[in-house]
Formats: structure tokens, sequence, C-alpha cells
């Protein structure tokens, strides 16, 4: 009766489906065992508050992965340019009068549910999906710069900047990503240069004139610096060293009452803490088999759209997924990102979950095409030879 269930309304690809899953109670775990520090300061100690909290953002956003999986990916193309519309102006409200947390106006606070949401999130689901579409419909005009290039590299460095005003590395991020998809999507090497020095010079400016200029020069200071090393880098260097290679077991971390943002941030210091260097493998593993999965879907996918919209968004979940961890074990200097899945969060949990959930939609509408075209006798649809994912 529930294998029937789950095979009804769970469609897509059930080892991302089981991924997620595993990623959502390690999440509530670890979450609750890092926001001790933060209850005693907040909540009169009370725990409990966010571990409630945070599971049920978990589900909403698990309940926005099922929603979105249901609608047929296509659907997402018609919606990219709108959501662009709405993110541009969203990121310039935000940057003049934004909630100001840690020296940044990332965040908008939502009325009456008293729930902060970041732009960005939008700004970079919509970005994706809209260069995802315009690739697709436009492959056999790649070179036409008016028709095609322009807009694409306009809301590309665009977006990007106004990101960058608030929020350095979710915008070199957003740029990475955007670059990588532009390669797979075969647009010419020399246009992709100019794509790149117009987004370094755009994005100078923004970061010039934006909140986040010095943290980022002093970041990238301290990083280069073999005789300096940041406060946060310290203790996660000693969570990591006194976990050891099976941690010290759940919810006994000692770490988390003195690492910043332990819930956050560097929740990895703390996976690695309580759950050795076996744990901190597993979630590596775990992120390495999401973006194996996700390449699974673009192979699978019979349309160009669907190729470029499930490389775009794992490629863009998995990188941050790696710099997050790379960053708590010292490998780069320190940024904002939170570890996807993860980390505590509030909208960001949502629009992680939106992602996974258009995933799910390519890869269940092309299950639903394999099974027609199996029993059915009629010839499959022929591939475009032209398309970037299947050639």
């Amino acid at each position: 009766m529930i294998k029937q269930w789950l095979q009804q309304n769970l469609k897509g690809d059930a080892v991302l489906w089981g991924i997620v899953l595993a990623f959502s109670l390690l999440s509530v775990a670890v979450v609750y065992s890092a926001t001790g520090t933060l209850a005693y300061r907040n909540r009169d100690g009370n725990t409990e508050y966010f571990l409630f909290k945070h599971s049920s953002l978990i589900m909403v956003g698990l309940a926005f992965m099922w929603a979105a999986h249901k609608i047929n990916y296509r659907f997402y193309s018609r919606l990219s340019l709108l959501a662009l519309f709405i993110s541009a102006p969203l990121l310039i409200v935000t940057y003049f009068y934004g909630s100001n947390i840690n020296d940044a106006s990332r965040w908008i606070t939502i009325p009456v549910i008293n729930q902060t949401f970041q732009p960005s999130d939008l700004a970079k689901l919509a970005l994706i999906s809209y260069l995802a579409s315009m690739l697709s419909k436009k492959q056999q005009i790649l070179h036409d710069v008016k028709r095609t290039l322009i807009p694409i590299f306009t809301w590309t460095v665009v977006i990007c900047a106004l990101i960058a005003l608030t929020n350095t590395s979710t915008a070199v991020l957003l740029f990475l990503t955007c670059l990588l998809l532009m390669f797979i999507g075969r647009v010419p090497m020399k246009y992709l240069m100019a794509v790149i020095v117009a987004g370094i010079l755009f994005g100078g400016v923004a970061l010039a004139v934006g909140q986040r200029m010095s943290t980022a020069i002093s970041r990238v200071e301290d990083f280069m610096d073999p005789n300096k090393t940041a406060y946060q880098l310290e203790q996660s260097y000693i969570a990591i060293a006194t976990g050891g290679i099976v941690g010290k077991g759940p919810g006994n971390s000692d770490q988390r009452d003195i690492l910043p943002h332990p819930y956050s941030d560097f929740i990895y210091s703390i996976i690695l803490e309580e759950y050795g260097l076996l744990g901190g493998g597993a979630v590596l593993f775990l992120y390495l088999a999401l973006l194996y999965r996700g390449l699974v879907t673009v192979s699978k996918s019979n349309g160009a759209f669907g190729g470029l919209l499930s490389a775009g968004l794992s490629f863009s979940l998995v990188m941050q997924g790696m710099i997050n961890m790379g960053v708590a074990v010292g490998l780069g200097p320190i940024t904002g990102l939170p570890l996807p899945l993860l980390s505590m969060g509030g909208t960001s949990l949502i629009f992680t979950g939106i992602s996974l959930g258009i995933i799910l939609s390519v890869s269940r509408s092309d299950d639903e095409f394999e099974r027609a075209a199996a029993g059915a006798p009629v010839p499959k649809v022929p591939t475009n030879t032209n398309s970037p994912v299947n050639a």
C-alpha cells in the first residue's frame, strides 16, 4: 500500500528522493545540536524552539519540492523572464531598505509571518531558468549578437552585479554557474570571454559601491596570509581535529558554543566534530551523488531546455556545497554561503526545494516519455542533433 502510494505521488528519480531525505534527517539532527548557544541567548535555553522551527521549514521545503516536481518543467521557461523582472527591483529595494544583519542588507522581512526572505534566492533560480530557456530556443542563432547574446549577457551581468551589492560570494557563484551553462550551451568562446570581462568590470563597480568591499578584501587577505588565521577558522580547525575518525557522537560538540554560526556557515565543522571523518565523507558522497543523479537526468533529457535546466541547478547546488565545505577546512576564504540542504535557514530551504523539484520534474517527464515510447508502437521523437545536451 505504502509502496503504491509512493510510486503514484513521488515520481522522477527515486535515488534523488532518497538523497534529499537523507540530507533532511541529518540536517534536523545537526541543527538541533548546533543551536544550543543561540537558544540560550535568544530563547532562554529553549532548544526545542529551533528544532521545531527548522523541522517545519524542512517540511515546507519538501512540500514545495513535491509541488514543483508535479508541474511540467517546460512551464518554468515561461515564468523565468517574469521572475527576472520581479527579482531585479527586489534586489534594489533590498540594498536600500533591507534588514541589516551582519553588516549586509540581504533580507526583506515578510510582514505578518515575520520571516526573512532573500531576493537573491529568487534571482538565482530565475536567471538559471532564463538562460536554459534562451540557450535551448536559440541554438540555431547563437552567433546573432542582437537577438540572442545581448539579452543573455545583459541579464547575467545585471543580476549578478545587483547581488554583488550585498552578497559577493553568491554573486560570484551565480556568475560561474551562468558561464558553465553558456559553455554547455555552446556559446562561442570569444563571446564567453566578453561576458567575463563585462562581469568583472560591472561586478567590481557593484562591489565598490556596495556594502561588502572591505569585508571581501579582508577575507581574501586573511586567507592569503600564512601567518594569520581568522577566528572562525581557528575554531573550525579545533572542531575538525577533535572529531577524529568517528567523531564525538551526535549532540556532543564542544565547539558549537564557541564557533560563530555553527548552524549555518560552519555547520560542516560541527558534522566533522560529531560524526568524524566518516560522517564528513558521507556528506561529501551525498553531494557527489546528487550531482551524479542530476547529470543522469541531463543525459536522459529529451530536450535541450530540460537538460540545461537540470545541469544549471545541479551544478549550482553542489558547487555551493563544495565551497562551504572547502571554507570549513581552510581551502578558501570565508564566505557567507550556507551548506545547501543542511544549514538552518528560512526561504533558502524553500528555493532549494523548488530547485530540486524542478530537477525531479525533468526526470519525471523523461521517465513518462520512455514508458509511453515503450508501450506504444510509435517511433521515438527524433533528437535534435544540434542540442547541446545530446551532442
